[in-house]
């Protein structure tokens, strides 16, 4: 029969701070996904949500100190639970890390929100204006005059696309990759006469927490050309961290390669119905 041994730190009492560090930092994960669901589905306004977002953030940070604490005791008097705080510790860190990875963009990146094509005459949020006049939105009015000089210092190459096609074959080539995005369209209105003008106003979301970022596209002629502006603005906070300058820096190519394929498509010539000259079967009536 084999021999059973008991090693004395098995018989040592398990320390209350590694499994209060543990507990802590499962709490935490559970407020954060369920912050980040109430935030994707509506089911609080912004602001309780984000007090739960950054209280989760919180209690994170306690289970670390926590979790020092622990260390040192664990140190001291020998108990039991360093499995408990390093198992606390990589749940801390991964709860904390897509923050402070955000923390670090905010110190890099300018503190705009609103990115367009065009400052002068900025594409204008028209269906999608009453939904940023609410508490804590940032309004349908272009940013203005510093924006711009930040985003032309930070993002330079964000610019007008100019396609070699007429205008109701470049709005549909931006609509098909807006489509294609699976951004949720709110208003589109193909140039017609005399409007001459095309418009897409649309709704994209952030990856993670769902943030709502509007865009509006307008599609003008220019000679036998078009010009395609494009706007995107965040509806809430005053900084973006990139996110708006990223998706129009990528919508932008995508309309310009998209463009060209669609510019060397040959043009489908619309043949006419052939005229019947008659039927074999139809009755001549003499007068």
């Amino acid at each position: 029969m084999a021999r059973r041994f008991h090693a004395p730190y098995l018989s040592e009492p398990t320390s209350s701070l590694a499994t209060w560090t543990r507990n802590l930092a499962v709490f935490s994960v559970v407020a954060v996904v369920v912050s980040i669901l109430i935030l994707r589905f509506d089911f609080l306004e912004m602001k309780p949500a984000l007090a739960t977002f950054f209280g989760a953030l919180g209690l994170a940070v306690l289970s670390i100190l926590l979790g020092l604490a622990a260390f040192v005791a664990i140190w001291r008097n020998g108990s039991r639970g360093m499995s408990r705080v390093l198992l606390a510790f990589m749940i801390d860190a991964v709860v904390l890390a897509y923050p402070a990875y955000f923390a670090l963009q905010y110190r890099k990146l300018p503190k705009i929100y609103d990115i367009t094509t065009d400052p002068v005459d900025a594409p204008r949020f028209e269906a999608l204006a009453p939904l940023r006049n609410g508490d804590g939105t940032n309004t349908a009015v272009y940013a203005g005059l510093y924006s711009w000089e930040q985003q032309r210092t930070f993002y330079p190459d964000i610019e007008p696309v100019q396609i070699e096609l007429p205008t109701d074959r470049a709005y549909a080539v931006a609509l098909k990759l807006v489509n294609r995005r699976k951004w949720f369209v709110v208003d589109e209105r193909a140039p017609q006469p005399p409007r001459r003008e095309g418009r897409i106003e649309a709704v994209a979301r952030t990856p993670i927490m769902g943030f709502r970022e509007d865009i509006s596209i307008r599609v003008k002629p220019d000679g036998e050309e078009s010009r395609i502006d494009v706007r995107s603005a965040s509806r809430y906070f005053d900084f973006d961290l990139g996110s708006n300058a990223s998706r129009v820096t990528k919508l932008l190519e995508d309309l310009s390669n998209a463009g060209e394929a669609e510019a060397q498509k040959p043009v489908k010539k619309v043949t006419p119905p052939p005229v019947a000259k008659g039927n074999a079967n139809t009755k001549t009536v003499k007068k």
